[in-house]
């Protein structure tokens, strides 16, 4: 699942898509309703692919986490955020049985269902595991492939004056 473009705006419902950047801050699309906005740098912004769910040994990226829902889920819809807490947390310990229950809140556990929710409904949910293994493949065939010699340009040689 590819988060790189995804981003979270504080303040405004949902999630949008990065689409080009300006001078003065740049222009998201929503993915709920496909309406274009401004949004300047002022705006409080988190890509999606730099959110980290905290668990007893570190952190772990949302991108991981989503991948294991779509997994859980055969890439089908999720537990609806609007469950009340007890089972949302009870589902979220199934994905990530060793997540910090001291710092990651109820609130925190909606929005990331919600998010993912969201995704999957936009077609987004796509496998990992594929687009990994095509990038080891074109890390290996890169490795495997000798670089081409450089040769310095040759020197001008220099007009002489008469």
């Amino acid at each position: 699942m590819n988060l790189e473009k995804i981003l979270a705006i504080s303040g405004k419902p949902g999630l949008y898509v990065l689409k080009v950047q300006t001078r003065t801050g740049f222009v998201a699309e929503s993915l709920a309703d496909g309406k274009k906005i401004t949004v300047n740098l002022k705006s409080n912004v988190s890509l999606l692919s730099e959110i980290s769910i905290y668990t007893y040994e570190g952190e772990k990226p949302l991108a991981e986490i989503m991948q294991k829902i779509a997994d859980k889920e055969s890439k089908g819809p999720a537990l609806s955020h609007k469950e009340d807490n007890a089972k949302l947390t009870a589902y979220f310990k199934e994905i990530l049985p060793d997540y910090d229950e001291e710092r990651v809140y109820p609130s925190d556990i909606k929005k990331v269902l919600n998010w993912y929710n969201m995704l999957q409904a936009k077609g987004l949910v796509t496998d990992e595991v594929q687009a990994a293994a095509v990038t080891e493949e074109v890390a290996a065939v890169a490795e495997e492939t000798p670089e081409a010699e450089v040769k310095a340009p040759a020197k001008k040689a220099k007009a002489k004056k008469e």
